[in-house]
């Protein structure tokens, strides 16, 4: 089943196993809301971590009962970050998801030598899905969040998690275009020679299970129109399931545009640790949490 909009998530999750998200510091209404509605709604438990009374009032702001939700506490000399992946090791818990807590702090936890969650040689990278009602279809898309300026090798890790969360989303052979400023392949501008590599290594196989493109500029990526009078005859122009981005501040934008301009409905996860990573921005709503939930819980 193709999941065509984010409420499908829930639907599907009330089918399947329950899992639980680990949460790290969860002492805000924004973090504890998300978890609350996801725990009521019957698709994840949870285990809240940080500073016990913080948590119990942060649940009584949202009308919460806290008996509901395992809380672990750590007091302010702690680390709940590194507490919470401590969990994620021992078992109890298939989602790790950021609290109050700073990104930095929490990505150190990730990628702790001894006790993080990276795998060896592991790439780490952002995964955004966005829900436009100016859009036929879900548009899955990297990196608004961790890698700065990804490198090839970096780039061709982003595209296997690109493909591998649309095909969870039931997208038979998604359709990935690798964006750029334009749709020429440029010797001065690294982001087109990345993306020529990247569709030729698409053509060969060497990037398996999708159809990838580029360079392309996001208006061929996206409608037909564009590609049509600029002249790009492609299976993935205009029709484009995943968008890999060749820069954090290329991305970020794309996603703030979506999310404060677009009335978009949106859900992001960390992919290449060993569980899915909840890092939700601190200017993310309530609804975008709760969806970041379902689609980590829903990945697995």
């Amino acid at each position: 089943m193709e999941i065509r909009k984010l409420s499908d998530l829930f639907e599907n999750l009330k089918e399947g196993k329950k899992r639980t998200v680990v949460v790290a510091n969860a002492i805000d209404d924004h973090t504890v809301g998300a978890v609350s509605r996801a725990v009521d709604m019957g698709i994840v438990d949870a285990i809240l971590v940080g500073d016990k009374d913080k948590i119990e009032a942060a649940c009584r702001l949202e009308n919460f009962d806290p008996s509901r939700v395992e809380i672990v506490h750590v007091d302010e000399n702690g680390n709940p970050a590194m507490r919470a992946v401590e969990l994620i090791h021992e078992g109890r818990g298939e989602l790790l998801m950021k609290g109050l807590v700073s990104t930095d702090v929490f990505m150190r936890a990730i990628l702790n030598k001894e006790k993080g969650l990276l795998p060896p040689k592991a790439v780490l990278s952002h995964i955004t899905v966005v829900e436009n009602p100016m859009y036929h279809k879900l548009l899955v898309s990297t990196d608004v969040a961790v890698i700065p300026l990804p490198d090839l090798n970096q780039k061709i890790a982003m595209a296997n998690y690109l493909i591998r969360t649309a095909k969870c989303l039931g997208v038979e052979k998604p359709k990935v275009a690798v964006i750029a400023a334009t749709e020429q392949v440029l010797s001065g501008m690294q982001a087109c020679l990345d993306a020529a590599i990247l569709s030729k290594m698409g053509e060969r196989g060497q990037i398996k299970g999708g159809i990838i493109d580029g360079p392309m500029a996001l208006d061929v990526a996206v409608d037909h129109e564009s590609a049509e009078i600029k002249g790009v005859t492609s299976p993935v122009a205009g029709d484009a399931d995943c968008l890999l981005f060749p820069s954090i501040e290329a991305a970020n934008v794309y996603y703030k545009m979506c999310t404060k301009l677009c009335k978009t409905h949106q859900a992001a996860f960390v992919a290449g640790a060993k569980v899915p990573c909840i890092l939700a921005s601190r200017g993310d709503s309530i609804e975008a949490k709760l969806n970041s939930i379902a689609l980590s819980a829903f990945i697995g």
